[in-house]
């Protein structure tokens, strides 16, 4: 009988990418994929652009504004612990809707799904290892480093009254939802990788491959060599 709830066994054979804005994610996961014949899943592309009429569904359904929120209210009127508050209590539905999008996906090789939403508590239920997840966050020398040379992380891209001080919140905030994510996955045993710039994203992606390795084929060298020079973290 067809299991409803993963008709196509895809979140079954999953494997994870979660943590930190800023931590190349995407780029490992789609080096990976690349590299071992895998399917990708960006959270963070469909959250923004293929969820919008689920959020306004929400909203409707809770009896508020469907508009979104003015940006200076969003970035600069309040605190950035109200503001990661407000983004890890927002988490489990968006989580919600991209299981609906990985259930309707189907593919023989694992799919990776990468995303700053794809929680670690969110998603330890559905792994039968912890192996399968990994948590990227980037130290503070290398979030400083993504900021000067990325223009999406350097600036907001959005009209607001003082951008200085609403990019100094959206990096506030994004610290402490990375804390969390690290903090949660330590507590569940899942791997964090603290990405500090020393290793090149390929480096950073072979190692991801060893962490999947069971499950794309890749052999894994010595278990005294996972966290090399450079920061990486080890389960926690």
């Amino acid at each position: 009988m067809t299991d409803l709830r993963d008709p196509h066994g895809t979140l079954r054979r999953a494997l994870w990418i979660g943590g930190a804005q800023w931590a190349g994610k995407s780029t490992v996961a789609e080096l990976v994929a690349e590299a071992h014949g895998l399917t990708v899943y960006h959270y963070d592309w469909h959250d923004a652009r293929g969820h919008q009429d689920r959020r306004i569904a929400r909203r409707v359904a809770e009896g508020v504004p469907t508009a979104d929120p003015s940006p200076d209210l969003v970035w600069s009127e309040r605190s950035p612990a109200e503001m990661a508050a407000e983004t890890l209590a927002g988490f489990p539905a968006r989580f919600e809707w991209a299981l609906d999008d990985l259930r309707g996906l189907f593919t023989a090789r694992p799919a990776i799904a990468e995303g700053w939403g794809l929680r670690p508590e969110l998603v330890a239920p559905l792994l039968d290892s912890p192996r399968r997840m990994v948590v990227l966050v980037p130290t503070e020398e290398f979030r400083q480093h993504q900021l000067r040379t990325l223009p999406r992380a350097g600036a907001l891209g959005v009209a607001v009254r003082d951008p200085e001080r609403a990019q100094a919140n959206r990096v506030a905030r994004d610290r402490l939802v990375a804390e969390d994510a690290a903090r949660q996955a330590r507590r569940l045993g899942i791997r964090v990788v603290e990405v500090d710039g020393t290793h090149d994203a390929r480096a950073v992606a072979a190692l991801v491959a060893e962490q999947f390795a069971p499950w794309i084929g890749v052999p894994a060298r010595p278990s005294n060599s996972g966290a090399g020079p450079g920061g990486f973290g080890s389960p926690g």
